[in-house]
């Protein structure tokens, strides 16, 4: 990711689907003092003092964040999730819960993390940080398949390890871009269930996704198989970086004291971060405030320009690559509903040298598939994030990639 970084920065002038950044056209900065006030003036209806609205907004704060509250309400409103705020943990972006969460989890050198391939570097770069190195369950074109998840558990058994948990992004996944049919929803969990094991679920895209939404996997959770983590970041405000774990499992502590997971996490938080910024609380419960709590409602704008990018990325690759030239080069690609990435097929090596000419000779960068496969694979696919650009840069970025594509196949032939 370094060298992504440094090949963004030496070709300012390329166009880049690297960054999975949302759009920054919906940004407006006096809304930031707007939705602050929201918020101070929801503590003051609320019974709290000037003081105590000073020391909310100044001071640490509790380690599980001031706004659980207000998290519960959105995600009983939104996604049909039913918690208490005890069980919800409010974290520094969802990063920081894919941290903890492994933490808790992963305790001894036979205990093993499982992921989706391929994956989000955010969840193999936080086990890797903890010297834990992930086991990768590959997907297809759907996304993961459930019987090969529980094979990967069988094997690890076979080894006299103890499967733990398994990481996945169940709709409109960071690479790929695939979503699990409700069918595979209900088999991951009946999985989880039989194996015994907890399901990390990661959601950041389906708010800013457009149509109709799948049930998450924690709100059809009925045995407390799911950890569910979620960021406010790519639905409200990237800069605030809040995101939250929602942890509901029954744990004994040390004491014989039967509490829920989420006060693990919180613990092994209070030795990272401390707390969450309250600044950065307040301003994303000002935002949910203004919209009754509804974090959906907020995204209705983006959702449909998000949807937008998509369908003109995915019309311009179809100008780009007319069928029989993309049949002859093995050009090829998914079609995601939502979200902000795909993944392309390409007939050479996307590396870093193939990722260097086509910045430096085309003006176009990609993220090569391979950095997001913990055991290897990917070589010959790249990812696209539609997120962060224009529409007519979108176009343009589309056709530098074929003639780019093009160029490379025919090298590759010589």
């Amino acid at each position: 990711m370094n060298f992504l970084n440094e090949i963004t920065t030496r070709y300012p002038d390329a166009v880049s689907f690297a960054p999975g950044r949302p759009y920054e056209g919906f940004f407006d900065t006096e809304q930031i003092f707007t939705y602050l006030r929201h918020y101070v003036d929801h503590l003051h209806q609320q019974g709290s003092t000037p003081e105590q609205i000073r020391t909310t907004l100044f001071q640490y704060g509790p380690t599980s964040g001031h706004i659980r509250e207000l998290i519960a309400d959105s995600l009983r409103k939104d996604e049909g999730i039913d918690v208490p705020p005890e069980a919800v943990v409010v974290t520094v972006g969802a990063q920081e819960a894919m941290l903890l969460a492994v933490r808790a989890l992963i305790t001894g050198p036979d205990d093993v993390l499982l992921a989706s391939s391929p994956c989000y570097v955010g969840i193999t770069g936080a086990a890797r940080l903890l010297d834990i190195t992930p086991v990768a369950v590959e997907e297809d074109e759907d996304g993961v398949r459930v019987d090969r998840l529980a094979t990967a558990i069988d094997a690890e058994r076979a080894r006299g390890r103890r499967p733990r948990a398994f990481y996945v992004i169940p709709d409109h996944s960071n690479p790929s871009g695939a979503t699990l049919s409700l069918k595979a929803r209900q088999e991951l969990l009946d999985l989880a269930e039989r194996e015994d094991i907890l399901l990390l679920e990661d959601s950041p895209y389906r708010l800013v996704s457009p149509g109709e939404r799948l049930p998450t996997l924690k709100a059809l959770d009925r045995n407390h198989r799911v950890v569910h983590i979620g960021s406010l970041s790519k639905t409200l405000f990237p800069g605030a970086r809040v995101g939250f774990a929602v942890a509901d499992q029954p744990v004994t502590d040390e004491t014989g004291r039967t509490t829920v997971l989420a006060d693990a996490l919180s613990k092994i938080k209070s030795m990272v971060t401390v707390n969450t910024s309250p600044i950065s609380q307040a301003l994303v419960a000002g935002m949910l405030l203004t919209a009754d709590g509804r974090a959906g409602a907020l995204n209705t704008a983006t959702a449909a320009y998000y949807g937008d990018a998509m369908r003109v990325t995915l019309d311009a690759l179809e100008d780009a690559f007319p069928p029989q030239e993309r049949t002859a080069l093995g050009v090829r690609w998914n079609e995601p509903g939502g979200g902000f990435f795909l993944s392309l097929t390409v007939p050479f090596r996307t590396d870093e040298a193939a990722l260097t000419q086509a910045a430096e000779e085309f003006g176009v960068i990609w993220t090569p598939m391979a950095y997001f496969h913990p055991q290897g694979g990917g070589e010959h696919a790249l990812r696209l994030s539609v997120s962060y650009l224009t529409h007519e840069q979108i176009k343009d970025g589309i056709g530098r990639l074929a003639r780019f594509t093009r160029a490379r196949a025919a090298t590759n032939r010589r």
